[in-house]
């Protein structure tokens, strides 16, 4: 487990960092663009590479290919074999990636009438969506070939430099926002923001990709760049990211679906929708991504050794760091919506009454939060194994109920019942992976797991009724000066955190060496063993 939770502290700890910068990056976008025409054209601009991104570089791509360059470098050819590999993919994904980002381009205003058909009904709003989304797509291209360098470094346990390029994305966009902000102060509008956003995303995406090839080099790693060949192994490659598409990204589709109901409700729905997910994907980010990240390769190890116990122990310790982690996350984040929305988003052009809307979202929103980081724990025991058939199957169940449940929720409850279908049916999606597995017996929660689980859930009980109890107290602060609104989240977290921590400690709900390998201080004396 220490070499589980030491990457996982890397890649969270690194990834806290980009949060962070993500954070203010949304706070000052709040602020100068607030929720109207430009802010929703940028939002719809921006959601369309990212989606993609996730979906296939993040997602499908990287979920078949780490497998197959990790079981080339450990193979006999060793690092010939993966180099070899390496270099064949890169030579076919690279006019994949251009003829397909050029297609995208070519066909983006059909692809914004699908998702946003109602834009046209604001006089330029449409126009705007469109030629913004041109501008910001070719980032697919470029952050895509990022995902599969960082998916070399991830096989050779390098977990830091594919965790700091989302660094580089927010700084840039950072500068992105304020120069817009100046650019409009000296006589532009809220449209001139919006470009400024699009041009700063294509200039992070130059930026992250001459940093992961200068950290692939710096780690041995030589690709060679030549005539495309579709080799065995490339050809295998493809048929594996095909079911992967699909199976790897059931969020990231949904956020398409998400995206097409936002669209047709009133103006900044779809902008309050993704800000409130600002929210969630904090604790989502650092530590779903964290741990599916870790797990991968470690996983493929274990399978491909036919070490069927380590595996069984290492989605177990997975699943209760896991637990461990989002389900205060959870508790805390739809207990104190109303703070941290009214304090890090209301205010410029964002006014109050947008903001308890956005609160409402996000209560919705983290109901499934334990759901969507376990999903990131589970779809690697299908992909290590090169199965990526039936999280397709189990995918398309929860698309097809997520649709139904939008159309027969969102008349009724607007954008906030969309989120509340988003969070149920990643619930569903995350039952069915594990049922599963349990069939299959590649995976069985043990009465120790168990065990573990519930007793931090009377953690996470003992944590929310303190929070109850605080939050009516710091009412009028939450919205109130910089010193006030810090002073009072500032109370939040840290009672939260006390608390939770003190009874966790208590009850066991967790083991006390973990804090040992967190503060990377020693070794637990013995392994930790939730597999029996």
């Amino acid at each position: 487990m220490s070499s589980l939770v030491r990457n996982v502290g890397t890649i969270g700890g690194l990834t806290a960092v980009s949060r962070v910068f993500g954070f203010i990056r949304d706070m000052m976008l709040s602020r100068v663009l607030g929720a109207g025409m430009a802010s929703d054209a940028w939002q719809l601009a921006f959601t369309l590479p990212n989606t993609f991104r996730r979906l296939f570089a993040e997602g499908a791509f990287s979920v078949a290919f780490v497998p197959m360059y990790t079981r080339a470098l450990h193979s006999e050819g060793g690092e010939d074999a993966a180099a070899r590999f390496a270099s064949d993919v890169l030579a076919v994904f690279v006019w994949v990636l251009l003829g397909f980002s050029a297609l995208c381009m070519l066909a983006m205003p059909g692809i914004v009438w699908l998702l946003a058909r109602d834009y046209q009904e604001v006089p330029g709003k449409f126009e705007l969506a469109v030629s913004l989304s041109r501008m910001t797509f070719p980032y697919l291209a470029l952050v895509s070939l990022v995902a599969m360098l960082s998916g070399l470094l991830n096989a050779r346990s390098r977990f830091a430099p594919g965790a700091v390029v989302p660094v580089l994305l927010n700084l840039v966009m950072i500068g992105g926002i304020l120069t817009g902000y100046v650019l409009r102060e000296r006589g532009g509008d809220d449209v001139t923001v919006a470009w400024s956003l699009a041009v700063s995303l294509a200039i992070a995406g130059m930026a992250q990709l001459a940093y992961m090839a200068w950290a692939t080099r710096k780690a041995g790693v030589t690709l060679v760049v030549r005539m495309p060949k579709l080799t065995r192994e490339v050809r295998r490659l493809g048929m594996l990211i095909l079911p992967a598409t699909f199976g790897a990204g059931i969020y990231q589709i949904s956020q398409l679906v998400d995206t097409f109901f936002a669209t047709s409700l009133p103006q900044g729905s779809l902008t309050l929708l993704k800000l409130a997910d600002r929210l969630n994907q904090m604790p989502l980010g650092i530590f779903g991504i964290a741990l599916g990240t870790a797990i991968l390769p470690m996983l493929a190890r274990h399978i491909q050794t036919g070490d069927s116990r380590e595996a069984q122990r290492l989605q177990a310790n997975a699943v209760e760091v896991g637990t461990l982690l989002t389900l205060p996350a959870a508790a805390a984040l739809a207990i104190c919506a109303p703070a941290f929305v009214t304090a890090f988003f209301v205010g410029g052009k964002m006014t109050p009454d947008k903001g308890a809307i956005m609160a409402h979202i996000v209560v919705a929103l983290v109901c499934g939060l334990p759901a969507y980081v376990l999903v990131k724990v589970f779809q690697p025991a299908f992909f290590s194994r090169e199965d990526t058939r039936t999280p397709v199957a189990v995918a398309a169940g929860a698309l097809v109920i997520n649709i139904g449940l939008n159309f027969a929720v969102v008349p009724r409850f607007g954008i906030v019942g969309l989120a509340a279908a988003t969070a149920t049916t990643a619930t569903l999606n995350v039952v069915t992976l594990y049922t599963l597995l349990q069939i299959r017996g590649w995976f069985h929660f043990t009465g120790k797991l168990a065990s573990r689980i519930g007793r931090q859930i009377v953690a996470t009980a003992a944590m929310s009724a303190a929070l109850l109890l605080l939050m009516p107290l710091m009412a009028d602060r939450y919205g109130g000066s910089v010193l006030e609104r810090v002073g009072s989240l500032t109370v939040l977290v840290s009672a939260g955190l006390v608390v939770f921590f003190a009874v966790a400690w208590l009850v066991g709900a967790f083991d006390k060496d973990l804090i040992g390998q967190l503060r990377r201080r020693r070794p637990p004396k013995q392994p930790v063993d939730l597999a029996e």
